[in-house]
C-alpha cells in the first residue's frame, strides 16, 4: 500500500523535488519495503527511537523468509530507507538473497542496540554510516 493514502493530514507535502520531506511515524508503520529488484523484503514493525540523542536510528522490519517461514526481525538504519515521494513506497538497496544474510534480532536475546560494536556492523551491512558520529 502506499503511504500516501494515509496522509489523513496532508503534511507529505514538499517544496523540494526528490521525495517526502516529513512522514509520520503511524503512516510507516505496516508498510511494505521494496528490495533492490522491486521484491517486497518485508514490513516495517516499529520505528526505533534513540532517545538519548533523538534521531529515529532504525526501523524495525520484518522478513518472512520463504515462502512465509521463519519471519525474521531486522534493526534496518533509517538512513538505509529511501522513499520516492511519487508511489508513495518504502525501498532498501539491497536484494533478497543478501538480505537472508542480514544480521537480524532474536526477540529472546535482544541486542543492545547502544553497543558500538553492534551499531558499526549493522550499518556497515547496509553501506551506510552510523547515525551517530564518531562510530
Amino acid at each position: 500500500m502506499s503511504y500516501l493514502l494515509k496522509d489523513v493530514y496532508g503534511m507529505y507535502k514538499c517544496n523540494i523535488e526528490g521525495g517526502i520531506c516529513f512522514l509520520g511515524a503511524k503512516t510507516l508503520i505496516g508498510e511494505e519495503v521494496i528490495g533492490k529488484n522491486g521484491k517486497k523484503l518485508g514490513e516495517i514493525q516499529e520505528l526505533m527511537i534513540d532517545m538519548k540523542n533523538q534521531k529515529v536510528a532504525y526501523a524495525l522490519m520484518s522478513f518472512a523468509g520463504f515462502l512465509g517461514m521463519g519471519e525474521r526481525l531486522f534493526a534496518v538504519p533509517f538512513g538505509a530507507l529511501r522513499n520516492d515521494g511519487v508511489k508513495g513506497q518504502l525501498y532498501l538497496d539491497v536484494d533478497e538473497e543478501k538480505f537472508n544474510t542480514a544480521p537480524y534480532i532474536d526477540p529472546n536475546d535482544w541486542p543492545d542496540m547502544a553497543d558500538k560494536n553492534w551499531i558499526r556492523e549493522v550499518h556497515a551491512f547496509y553501506g551506510v554510516e552510523p547515525y551517530l558520529m564518531g562510530m
